[in-house]
């Protein structure tokens, strides 16, 4: 008596990765995420080498890890691989405040985001 095991969230020709509370605003992760999205993992990571942002190395290091999840827990070729998926999150916002003139205090907003990768195996007629 205990509770039914859930639906797998992945197909069994895909695996993903998540990276928690990156500090960075959603709205810069994605446009990195949006660099690498639909493009095969050796590709992806080629442009996330030599992207100067400063996410870039998060994002870099979820992929690497979408693609070891791939390799050793789904059993997926890794030269078939592609980003199927990257899309971001929106997660906590730290609250801080900047003294201003005249005793008076301006709000300042720290975001942080969430990023999941999810890499799919290409099948013969994909490839085509």
């Amino acid at each position: 008596m205990g509770k039914p095991n859930n639906a797998p969230r992945v197909a069994e020709n895909e695996s993903r990765a998540v990276a928690r509370h990156i500090r960075t605003s959603p709205q810069k992760l994605n446009l990195v995420a949006a660099l690498i999205r639909g493009k095969t993992c050796d590709k992806a990571l080629a442009d996330l080498t030599f992207c100067e942002r400063r996410v870039a190395g998060v994002v870099k290091k979820a992929l690497e890890s979408a693609i070891a999840n791939a390799e050793n827990n789904a059993q997926l070729d890794v030269d078939r691989l592609f980003v199927a998926e990257a899309f971001v999150g929106r997660t906590l916002v730290m609250k801080r405040f900047r003294p201003r003139a005249r005793g008076r205090a301006a709000g300042i907003e720290k975001p942080f985001a969430n990023l999941t990768i999810v890499v799919r195996e290409r099948t013969e007629v994909e490839a085509a």
